[in-house]
């Protein structure tokens, strides 16, 4: 008797996305330094920018929201929090990098005392690091396992990730496979969202330094 074959489901499975968020714009003292591990506070326009932010997620599909302990993540995060639905995961790992004899300069000042053209920045933190900073290796060594164990316990979910300008660039390097210098092409501004689908064969880029603060607003 002949019995029915059935079909193999060959739909591929559903995309894991990435919502990388940059904290809101800091105080004013702190704008156009290397601030690093400095735990500033946003400014009152960096406040507006993170409602404005929260009222965009709120329309969207979250499952998980992981993001840095610092001070400028935490107030850029506390709205979306408010607006309800959504407990963060805090990871210390997601800090931004260290930048050792460059914390508190601005960058023509580091252009100066260490000799090298302020676009060559990233250059200088992939190889050989900050003076007393983090490296790109070592600054690699801390937040891919983070991304790694949050792509692994959200496969095919969505999750936001609130976390640093220099963050977001070494996961964009990490994921599209890319030299930590070459992320310099991405503009990361305060509180941008950028979006990585990871399907099977690819990561795929669907949103690149989006702010709903100006964007969306007239």
């Amino acid at each position: 008797m002949a019995q029915k074959l059935r079909r193999k489901n060959t739909s591929p499975p559903p995309a894991t996305r990435l919502l990388l968020i940059r904290h809101g714009e800091v105080e004013a003292r702190y704008q156009g330094i290397f601030g690093g591990r400095i735990d500033m506070n946003l400014s009152p326009r960096g406040k507006r920018q993170a409602k404005i932010l929260a009222g965009y997620l709120r329309g969207k599909t979250i499952d998980a929201v992981y993001a840095s302990p610092m001070k400028r993540v935490q107030q850029t995060l506390a709205p979306t929090l408010k607006n309800g639905g959504h407990e963060q995961t805090i990871v210390p790992d997601l800090c931004e990098i260290d930048f050792g004899d460059w914390t508190g300069l601005n960058w023509i000042a580091v252009r100066d005392k260490f000799h090298f053209a302020v676009h060559e920045w990233l250059h200088q933190i992939d190889k050989p690091g900050a003076p007393n900073g983090e490296s790109g290796k070592t600054f690699r060594a801390r937040v891919e396992p983070c991304l790694r164990e949050i792509v692994a316990n959200h496969r095919g979910q969505n999750v936001a990730i609130f976390c640093h300008g220099g963050v977001i660039r070494m996961l964009l390097a990490i994921l599209l496979e890319l030299p930590l210098p070459k992320t310099n092409s991405f503009e990361v501004e305060y509180a941008s969202i950028t979006q990585v689908a990871l399907h099977p064969h690819m990561a795929e880029v669907e949103l690149l330094n989006f702010t709903p603060w100006r964007d969306l607003v007239a």
